[in-house]
């Protein structure tokens, strides 16, 4: 069987019509470091928006880097599972460790103008096959259980969700 080693994106975007607790109190607390954050580069008061400060002041592209400690503990909250992708039986599964926090736009006069991104990078999986529109795939590259089986996962790509890097091994070769 042709098997492949895949990690997935899910770039999860938030914004002032967010309505899930969670991303409400990612939008809040991204939102008071952004004006916390942006006072620094703004000192004269001379710009509004964020793509003002990134064209106009040296430094300010990092910015998202700045803010994205205000978001950690409700990454935390996930226990490495990406919010919004779950399997056939409707339960998250789909681990991950790394991500990426992106201010995609934000305003120091007009809350509702914040909107950022966060880019969940998955754990790789082993992806066995496409079964319609669902992937089956396992978690822990093999892992077997007591009665040497492997374990897998199945599920639908959705918006947002991308293939984000894939290693190919033939029929003779292990993972």
């Amino acid at each position: 069987m042709k098997k492949s080693i895949i990690r997935l994106l899910y770039r999860k975007v938030i914004d002032a019509q967010s309505n899930d607790p969670w991303e409400k109190l990612v939008f809040e607390d991204s939102y008071k470091e952004f004006l916390m954050q942006a006072q620094y580069f703004n000192a004269e008061k001379k710009y509004n928006t964020f793509g003002e400060l990134i064209h106009n002041v040296k430094g300010a592209e990092k910015l998202g880097f700045l803010v994205s400690p205000s978001i950690v503990g409700y990454l935390n909250q996930l226990n490495g599972k990406m919010p919004d992708i779950i399997n056939v039986v409707q339960r998250h599964f789909m681990p991950f460790k790394n991500y990426r926090f992106e201010i995609i736009n934000s305003d120091i006069r007009d809350r509702s103008a914040h909107q950022v991104a966060i880019n969940f990078i998955s754990e790789p999986l082993t992806w066995y096959d496409t079964i319609g529109e669902k992937l089956l795939v396992s978690i822990n590259n093999d892992e077997r259980d007591e009665r040497g089986e492997v374990l897998t996962e199945m599920f639908e790509m959705q918006p947002f969700l991308s293939i984000f890097s894939i290693k190919e091994f033939g029929d003779d070769q292990t993972i």
